[in-house]
């Protein structure tokens, strides 16, 4: 059995870069609900964001020994994205992990687990989505997989996903869709400024969004 694959499909760099500046709620949405991860998942600080392929990576509960293998194999730019098996109270990635991830140049962690050294990690501006943090230790004795598909935070993720996070939470667009969602993106943002404008004019949401008809049709009773 092949336990690391290290070829995988990622989207192109521009692509990549274009969706940087689009926050992730706004891609969820424009991708038709999409990619939707658990929002126990979370920055381990205020303004952490990470957008790049997926680097994906199952490991065994309370066992990091496959996190430092995909930190060995990852490209540049890759987001490392870790399932637990469910072992959530262990700290897989910590500190050191991280300045070898910074200079290897790796984008980011996301894992459906928990840290430690989270001062340290956010200090350094090593970007990280956890389920929290937790100071018990793991072992490396297990074997895993890296880039194969796994479940993380409810959703089937696959290698080269496309992996956005920031303050909102985290959204994967699939790789084949990752330039029609990136259109839709770019879209909505547009409109999303006119109605802001709009707004702002002090006309309600109500009006805006013609929801009278809706409050009529569901039998809304003001008094």
């Amino acid at each position: 059995m092949i336990h690391v694959r290290t070829r995988i499909e990622r989207p192109q760099d521009e692509v990549i870069s274009s969706f940087r500046s689009i926050p992730s709620a706004t891609i969820h949405e424009a991708g038709g609900r999409i990619g939707f991860i658990d929002p126990a998942i979370k920055p381990i600080a205020k303004g952490m964001r990470i957008c790049g392929p997926a680097f994906t990576v199952q490991c065994a509960p309370g066992d990091n020994l496959m996190p430092h293998k995909a930190l060995e194999r990852a490209l540049p730019g890759d987001v490392i994205v870790a399932s637990v098996g469910g072992g959530y109270g262990y700290g897989y990635f910590g500190g050191l992990m991280a300045v070898s991830a910074m200079a290897r140049k790796v984008g980011g962690l996301a894992i459906d687990g928990c840290v430690r050294d989270s001062e340290e990690m956010v200090r350094m501006g090593f970007s990280v989505f956890s389920r929290g943090t937790a100071i018990r230790g793991t072992v490396k004795g297990t074997l895993g997989l890296v880039n194969y598909p796994v479940v993380f935070g409810g959703l089937m993720v696959n290698p080269g996903d496309l992996i956005v996070g920031d303050d909102d939470g985290l959204v994967a667009v699939p790789l084949a869709d990752v330039g029609d969602v990136l259109e839709r993106s770019v879209k909505r943002t547009e409109n999303e400024v006119q109605k802001a404008k709009a707004l702002a004019t002090g006309v309600s949401s109500v009006s805006y969004n013609k929801l009278d008809a809706v409050f009529e049709a569901l039998g809304l009773v003001e008094e």
